[in-house]
């Protein structure tokens, strides 16, 4: 039996959504130790895909959702790969269209474990498009493969337009940066339960209405947060200034949202944005993808002052969740045999 499991990712936003500019998208953000999805393998001569049965599926998971999840990308994984099939075992997910990437994650664990159960070298950056995947942000794709502080190069706005090409006609875009972020550095995460982040059909509309009246100039200025503060911040373990990079590229991104989601961050996440904000204990507060999931950049010296802080600001808003704090990821996805 083959057992891959990956760590969630944020997505703090784009570089790009205007076709004014060359490239399009060009995702940031990083690799999260915890929670983490994992999924087991064993070769078979067909597809098959079941639950463990002591899985935990984190807070807010749909099982049957996921399962299906899973055998789709169990099925095309066999195709990709022209195998006979795999024996695959959900053992542990991450909440879906939460702002996480549980897709991207499940997809390439699922692929992965189908891959090594089979004696078959995996290349999912490779095959991520024909898993659907990497079709706008690489960012999930950069942070299983390696984990860290990711950005990537997005795609060709003359191929994409509004719309994305069709599954598989799409190259995962090249990684420019990427840089391991400090031990002691934590993100602290705020997972109201509220409404799923848009996603399917739904995030796709929404995409193409946002690209269509995108502002250039908005990326100027994501391009000025990213190149003069982010970027540099992350060479030099400086956590206030990547704190402040990351408030002002998911402020930045918000304005291209805020007609889609109505607001720079979607309701409920503005409330609690806005008074995780307050506390002294963290930094760079904002919004992963669609939400709901809120993030803010600490420290081990101030965990449990954030923390406390996460709670209370998701009081504030009114609206039952989870806080905790994790670590960065250092690797990619664990593989064991």
């Amino acid at each position: 039996m083959v057992t891959v499991s990956s760590g969630a990712r944020l997505h703090f936003g784009f570089q790009n959504l205007s076709l004014a500019h060359d490239r399009l998208y060009g995702g940031v953000g990083v690799g999260l130790a915890e929670p983490r999805v994992a999924v087991s393998a064993v070769a078979a001569d067909a597809v098959a895909v079941d639950a463990a049965a002591d899985a935990t599926p984190a807070v807010g998971t749909d099982e049957r959702a996921d399962l299906d999840a899973a055998r789709r990308y169990a099925e095309r994984a066999v195709e990709i790969l022209g195998v006979d099939g795999a024996h695959v075992t959900v053992e542990r997910t991450l909440p879906r269209h939460v702002g996480l990437g549980s897709g991207t994650q499940l997809a390439l664990a699922t692929y992965t474990a189908v891959a090594r159960a089979n004696d078959v070298d995996p290349r999912p950056r490779e095959h991520a498009p024909a898993l659907g995947r990497g079709g706008r942000s690489g960012v999930g794709v950069a942070t299983f493969e390696s984990g860290g502080f990711v950005v990537d190069a997005g795609h060709p706005t003359a191929r994409f337009t509004t719309d994305e090409p069709a599954r598989g006609e799409w190259e995962t875009p090249p990684v420019v940066a990427r840089h391991a972020l400090p031990d002691d550095w934590r993100f602290v995460l705020g997972l109201p339960d509220a409404d799923a982040g848009r996603n399917g059909d739904a995030e796709a509309a929404s995409m193409r209405s946002v690209v269509e009246r995108a502002d250039g100039t908005v990326a100027d200025a994501v391009a000025g947060a990213l190149t003069r503060t982010l970027l540099p911040a992350a060479a030099t373990d400086d956590r206030k200034r990547f704190a402040d990079g990351m408030s002002e590229l998911g402020h930045r991104n918000g304005a291209w949202y805020a007609d889609e989601q109505g607001g720079v961050f979607r309701p409920p996440v503005g409330e609690i944005v806005e008074s995780l904000s307050r506390s002294d204990a963290v930094g760079g507060v904002g919004q992963s993808s669609w939400g709901p999931a809120v993030y803010a950049l600490t420290d081990t010296t101030h965990v449990d002052s954030a923390l406390d802080a996460a709670r209370n600001a998701l009081d504030a808003a009114d609206v039952d969740g989870d806080a905790l704090a994790v670590a960065p990821a250092t690797s990619g996805a664990r593989i064991t045999d």
